[in-house]
């Protein structure tokens, strides 16, 4: 897996499947943010699957969708709601990271 810390409550990585929801939760996060689509590629697993492993594990989770094309108001509140409901540390994927790391920077803006 490809964490990439962006501060003490806060990690992001490509797309994870159930499976490594195992190692998420070794890794000691209490919370996952999935920051893509459902059927964003015929490959990719869906958020239900990822929820359903982590409530086994005590993970708590969200799913914030995020379109390639970029950010919404309405995404970036529901992260907003996110980051202050959540047990930290908090992982957040997306396909590549990059989504999950901008709709952080921008929750943490002021609204």
């Amino acid at each position: 897996m490809d964490i990439r810390k962006i501060d003490d409550d806060y990690s992001v990585s490509p797309q994870i499947d159930a499976e490594e929801v195992d190692i998420v939760s070794l890794l000691g996060f209490k919370s996952i943010v999935c920051h893509r689509p459902d059927h964003e590629q015929p490959d990719q697993p869906e958020f239900s699957a990822i929820a359903a492993r982590a409530a086994q594990l005590g993970i708590e989770v969200r799913h914030i969708p995020v379109v390639p094309t970029g950010l919404t108001d309405e995404a970036v509140g529901s992260m907003v709601r996110a980051l202050n409901d959540l047990p930290r540390p908090i992982l957040g994927y997306c396909r590549s990271g990059a989504r999950s790391t901008r709709i952080y920077e921008q929750a943490l803006q002021p609204q």
